[in-house]
C-alpha cells in the first residue's frame, strides 16, 4: 500500500488557511481510495489518528527568528527542519506531499536534504515558492528576474526589510539542489511557475475537487428562513477568511454595492461569512447578515443556497475554491477576470466576468443577473453540472494517485 505524508502548518482552514482544508479533503479521500495517507503539521485541530504533530519552534529558533525577521528573511531560522528526516512519520512514508512551507513552518534551505531522502511532491497552493517573499505578486513581475527593490513588502507574508533579492537567491539555490515534482491548481499557475525558478521541475496541473454531496442545492426559501432573511429579498453573498482582505477585494465589494441603484438596494440582503464583516458593510445602505467564520460545509450549503448571486472580486488567486463551493450549490458567480478564474467561471454560462478592478462592470453584471430570473436559474443548473462533472473529489484523488505512482516508479 502506497504511503503518503502531507505536510503543512495546520490541518484545518481555521489555523492554516484554505489550503489546509483542501489538503485535509485530499488526505481523507486518498484513505477512502486505499492509500495510507497521513498528515504532519504543527497546529493540529482534528482528533484524527492519522494526523501527527511536528514540534513548534524551539526557544533557540524563536530567538533566531527575531533576528532573521528583522533583516527580512522570515523562514530560514527553522534549523530543526534538518531533523525532519528523523521524524517517525517521515521515516515510514514512501512519498512526501508539501502543501506549503512558509510562515515559519520549514526552512526552504533544508529542501535539498529532505528531497534527497524521499520522493517529493509540492502542491503550489500559493505563489510563494518562486518569489522573493510574497504568496501573491499581483501585477509585479520582478520574481521572474530575481526580485529586489520590492514594491510590496506588506504583501502576505509581510517582511520588515527588503531582502527579497537574497531570499530569491537562497530559494533558487535550494530548488536547484532539490528533486521535486510540482503540482499547480490551475493552468495559469503552471504557466507562471514555468517562467520562474521552478521551470527546472515537471509541473502537473491538478485542480482541487469539491464535495458535491454535502455542498448541494437546497430549498432557497427554507435556507433564507433558517438564516433570518425575510422572504422576497434578493441575496448577494460574499465570503473570505477576512472580509476586509485587499487580496480578496473587500474594498471593491464596497464600491460595487454602493454603486447599485437605490431601488435595487432596497430589495437586496447582503450575506457574508468570514471575519470583520461588520467593518466591511458599515454605511452601505443595504440590509446585511453576517455569519462570521464558517467552517461547516452544511452551513455553507445553506448560505450558498439562500444566495441568488455570489460576489467574488478577488485580486489574486491560484484557483478559487470558494467559486466551486458556490457552483456546487447552484449559485452563479459575479467575478473579476483575473489569473485562473477564467478557467473555472464561464462568462454568461456559469456567471458574469468583469474586467479586473472594474467595479462599474461588476455592478452591471449584478443588475443584469438579478433582473433575469430565468437566466440566473439556467446558470445555476450549469454551475452544478460543472462542479459535479469536472471537479469531483474522485477525479482529484485519482489524479494524485496516478502522480504518486509515477513519481515512485521513476525514483
Amino acid at each position: 500500500m502506497t504511503k503518503v505524508l502531507h505536510l503543512w502548518k495546520g490541518d484545518s482552514p481555521a489555523v492554516a488557511g484554505g489550503g489546509a482544508g483542501s489538503m485535509y479533503r485530499l488526505h481523507t479521500n486518498l484513505r477512502k481510495a486505499g492509500i495510507d495517507s497521513r498528515i504532519l503539521c504543527e497546529l493540529k485541530t482534528s482528533n484524527s489518528p492519522y494526523v501527527d504533530v511536528k514540534p513548534l519552534p524551539s526557544r533557540l529558533e524563536s530567538i533566531l527568528g527575531r533576528f532573521t525577521s528583522a533583516v527580512g528573511l522570515n523562514d530560514i531560522h527553522r534549523i530543526s527542519s534538518w531533523n525532519l528526516i528523523k521524524h517517525p512519520s517521515f521515516r515510514k512514508t514512501d512519498i512526501l506531499n508539501f502543501h506549503g512551507i512558509h510562515s515559519g513552518f520549514l526552512s526552504y534551505l533544508a529542501l535539498p536534504q529532505i528531497t534527497a531522502a524521499k520522493p517529493t511532491i509540492f502542491t503550489l497552493r500559493d505563489l510563494w515558492a518562486f518569489t522573493g517573499h510574497c504568496a501573491f505578486f499581483f501585477n509585479c513581475n520582478r520574481w521572474k528576474n530575481g526580485c529586489g527593490h520590492c514594491p510590496g513588502l506588506h504583501y502576505y507574508p509581510p517582511v520588515k526589510r527588503d531582502a527579497t533579492k537574497w531570499e530569491w537567491k537562497f530559494k533558487n539555490w535550494a530548488f536547484t539542489n532539490s528533486n521535486i515534482t510540482m503540482v499547480a491548481l490551475s493552468q495559469w499557475v503552471a504557466d507562471q511557475a514555468r517562467q520562474g525558478m521552478l521551470k527546472r521541475f515537471p509541473i502537473h496541473h491538478i485542480p482541487n475537487g469539491i464535495d458535491s454531496e454535502t455542498l448541494k442545492p437546497l430549498d432557497p426559501e427554507r435556507c433564507k428562513y433558517a438564516l433570518g432573511i425575510p422572504p422576497g429579498k434578493k441575496i448577494i453573498m460574499f465570503a473570505a477568511n477576512s472580509l476586509s482582505s485587499i487580496q480578496k477585494g473587500g474594498d471593491l465589494v464596497l464600491k460595487v454595492l454602493e454603486s447599485l441603484p437605490k431601488t435595487l438596494k432596497s430589495e437586496i440582503v447582503f450575506l457574508t461569512f468570514g471575519r470583520k464583516g461588520e467593518e466591511l458593510t458599515e454605511g452601505i445602505g443595504i440590509q446585511t447578515v453576517h455569519l462570521d467564520y464558517v467552517g461547516n460545509s452544511r452551513l455553507k450549503a445553506v448560505a450558498f443556497s439562500a444566495a441568488d448571486l455570489f460576489l467574488f472580486p478577488s485580486r489574486a488567486e491560484t484557483f478559487g475554491q470558494v467559486v466551486l463551493e458556490s457552483f456546487a450549490c447552484g449559485t452563479p458567480v459575479v467575478s473579476h477576470n483575473i489569473g485562473p478564474l477564467a478557467e473555472i467561471i464561464r462568462h454568461d454560462f456559469t456567471g458574469y466576468m468583469a474586467a479586473a478592478e472594474d467595479t462599474k462592470e461588476m455592478s452591471e453584471g449584478i443588475i443584469k443577473l438579478l433582473k433575469d430570473d430565468r437566466l440566473r436559474a439556467q446558470m445555476g443548473q450549469n454551475c452544478r453540472k460543472v462542479a459535479v462533472e469536472e471537479y469531483s473529489l474522485e477525479l482529484e484523488t485519482q489524479r494524485y494517485i496516478r502522480l504518486y505512482k509515477s513519481v515512485l516508479k521513476k525514483s
